[in-house]
């Protein structure tokens, strides 16, 4: 019993110290009570992550919709073909304004989903599988048409339930700067 009260005693001993050293830490990371948050054009909307960093540009979050004015979106219930065609031609135009080229991609994340609507029915089981794998292979035969030969970059494709914008596909990556960029 005596070695439970000592690690009792000892775990009580770590968390106020933790508290009492950690908590400047937290508080100088608020804002101050009344200031003015930062000025963000976007508003409300969620920062894009795209940088560059070392000679690498990281860009996250190019879907079938990005670029394009509002009365130009493509629905859910677009053919996904139309979708994977836009999303590449979204991140050919980022990749050439930050001084890239599709060949200079290292890595990309591909993530896909069916259509969320309500005049589609979603499929189940196997069907559900069957219409991920059609995804799968109508974006492949896609893909590689952005690509030279034998330049297609590493790649990791994940099925997800759904992707914000409504986009089909969303793709994050990295590619080497290649040329100034045109900004």
């Amino acid at each position: 019993m005596q070695l439970n009260t000592r690690r009792k005693c000892l775990d009580k001993f770590a968390t106020i110290v933790a508290a009492i050293t950690g908590a400047p830490i937290l508080f100088a990371q608020q804002p101050p009570t009344g200031a003015a948050r930062p000025n963000n054009p976007a508003g409300d909307q969620p920062r894009r992550a795209s940088h560059t960093h070392n000679g690498i540009y990281y860009f996250s979050g190019t879907g079938s919709n990005d670029g394009y004015p509002r009365e130009d979106h493509v629905l859910v219930t677009d053919p996904f073909e139309k979708h994977v065609v836009r999303t590449m031609d979204a991140l050919k135009k980022s990749l050439e304004r930050n001084g890239c080229t599709m060949d200079s991609i290292l890595h990309l994340e591909v993530f896909i989903c069916l259509p969320h609507a309500e005049n589609v029915p979603m499929p189940t089981g196997k069907a559900r599988f069957d219409a991920h794998k059609a995804q799968y292979d109508a974006l492949n035969k896609i893909y590689g048409t952005y690509f030279s030969p034998g330049k297609a970059p590493s790649r990791a494709c994940m099925a997800v339930e759904w992707i914000p914008g409504d986009s089909l596909i969303e793709i994050v990556g990295s590619a080497l700067v290649t040329a100034t960029p045109a900004k």
